[in-house]
């Protein structure tokens, strides 16, 4: 069988993420002509039709997609080799790129950043904050190598599971109900009373104007006051935890904020913060893709989110 190229492999992944093959070839530093030519050579090598050129752009055939779907496996194996002959005897040199969610950014990315820094000093370490449905598209299209994510009971409902990708569970994160206090009852720090109050059943705030935050949150939110019996009245949005806080504190609105958030957020006197349902707890997850943990820098990467797992519940 004729050889395939790996720069072939990167190519078709391109094409397939960016429907055109003049923006694939933008996205790798290179002209049009030399994409088009590479790809007519190969689909002449290999005797199968790799793209379908249009006016509107470039799709890939059945066998151009068959080999698309193996760009991130060979790019991680080759980065694992590449890792592997440069740290012989220890993991001296190699680069990873995270990416994550707000509240991640300031609750579990820096002890995992921090841990990094001792366990592979030599390693070169990058970080976005995205939602993860970008930090997935990012893994998926080889801009970063390590995402954190979250998902809520019922997500997987209909999703068809991304053969290219794995995802591994790090820990649970509860919600918390966070609201003006009451009449009688003292506000600041000392309000947070997850440890031994009693949950809150959300069905007796439906009367309360609601604060929203991302649109998988707000979505999480829609559906869990609708279990309890009522549509709340969203008036309010940001993902933004301390802006949420603060718009309690104003009296505006209550809202559910996870923990991991609340963890970094100074509470103003004037909120509560109450537990509620535990099935209403989101599931902190981290995805690489398929192959990518044999890469030297990726695996320290995964050992060192796996040590801050202990963040969570």
């Amino acid at each position: 069988m004729d050889e395939i190229d790996p720069q072939l492999l990167r190519v078709l992944r391109a094409v397939a993420d960016h429907g055109s093959i003049t923006r694939a070839a933008t996205s790798l530093g290179s002209s049009q002509p030399a994409v088009s030519q590479l790809l007519t050579r190969a689909e002449q090598r290999l005797g199968h039709a790799l793209v379908l050129r249009g006016g509107r752009g470039a799709t890939l055939t059945h066998a151009g997609q068959v080999l698309a779907d193996h760009a991130l496996h060979v790019q991680a194996a080759l980065t694992a080799a590449r890792e592997d002959l440069d740290a012989v005897g220890g993991l001296t040199r190699g680069r990873v790129r995270l990416a994550g969610f707000p509240s991640a950014s300031s609750g579990l990315v820096p002890t995992v950043l921090a841990r990094l820094a001792v366990t592979a000093p030599g390693v070169r370490t990058s970080y976005v904050e995205v939602e993860p449905p970008e930090a997935l598209d990012l893994v998926r299209s080889g801009e970063v190598d390590v995402a954190l994510t979250f998902t809520y009971v019922g997500d997987e409902v209909g999703a068809v599971p991304d053969p290219g990708l794995v995802t591994r569970a790090l820990g649970r994160d509860p919600l918390a109900l966070v609201t003006p206090v009451d009449a009688g009852r003292p506000g600041g720090p000392d309000t947070d009373r997850t440890a031994d109050a009693a949950v809150v059943d959300l069905a007796a705030r439906r009367d309360d104007r609601w604060i929203g935050g991302c649109p998988r949150c707000r979505g999480h939110l829609l559906a869990s006051c609708a279990t309890a019996g009522f549509t709340p009245d969203i008036v309010l949005e940001t993902d933004n935890a301390a802006a949420v806080v603060g718009l309690v504190a104003a009296g505006l609105g209550v809202a559910l904020l996870p923990r991991l958030a609340l963890a970094t957020t100074v509470i103003p006197a004037g909120v509560a913060i109450d537990p509620v349902d535990d099935d209403l707890a989101r599931r902190i997850e981290v995805v690489v893709a398929r192959g990518a943990e044999r890469v030297p820098s990726v695996r320290a990467a995964l050992d060192a989110v796996r040590s801050a797992a202990h963040l969570l519940a």
